[in-house]
């Protein structure tokens, strides 16, 4: 499948080049070149700004954002969904509070866009280990997306967990878990 991916720090460039091993199209685009050419070099697809990764992408477009929670992830998801259509999906798989999550599919709902959520563990052992996924949102968006899913997560390591907002519950969960 055709996957996009903004955001390629340790996790997101793991996660891009993992989808690469699994034999699925990376659209991979970074704020800054490096990341972007080495997985260029890995068989990436390069993307220098958010409209040409949006270009580069058949509809219905599924991209995901791998950015620090706050900010950076509010304005790039509100580039994307004034560059995507109706139909097209943003799937988040940063550390975002679950309540932000529940307001952003709200409001990308009224354009017609998609919204999920993927809480993502694994670390910089992912790339090889697999990341455990934890996706909350709408049956019809996320069952299109399984591939891609299974093919991040080691076995029996995603789940969906049910709307909008669950899947960064449950990562937020685990983080107090981990970290308590």
């Amino acid at each position: 499948m055709d996957i996009g991916i903004t955001g390629l720090g340790r996790m997101g460039a793991g996660m891009a080049e993992r989808w690469l091993r699994g034999g699925h199209r990376v659209v991979v685009h970074n704020r800054s070149r490096g990341p972007v050419d080495e997985l260029a070099s890995k068989g990436g697809d390069p993307a220098y700004s958010l409209e040409e990764l949006v270009s580069k992408l058949q509809a219905p477009r599924a991209i995901w954002v791998m950015l620090p929670a706050g900010d950076v992830t509010e304005q790039a998801i509100e580039r994307l969904a004034g560059l995507m259509q109706p139909g097209d999906t943003i799937i988040d798989s940063g550390n975002t509070n679950f309540h932000d999550d529940q307001r952003r599919a709200e409001k990308l709902k009224l354009q017609g866009l998609n919204y999920i959520d993927q809480g993502t563990s694994g670390g910089i052992w992912g790339l090889e280990n697999g990341f455990c996924l934890m996706v909350g949102g709408d049956d019809a968006a996320v069952k299109p997306l399984e591939p891609a899913f299974v093919t991040l997560a080691p076995e029996n390591g995603y789940l969906h967990c049910g709307p909008v907002g669950s899947g960064h519950f449950v990562k937020m969960v685990h983080n107090g878990v981990e970290y308590g």
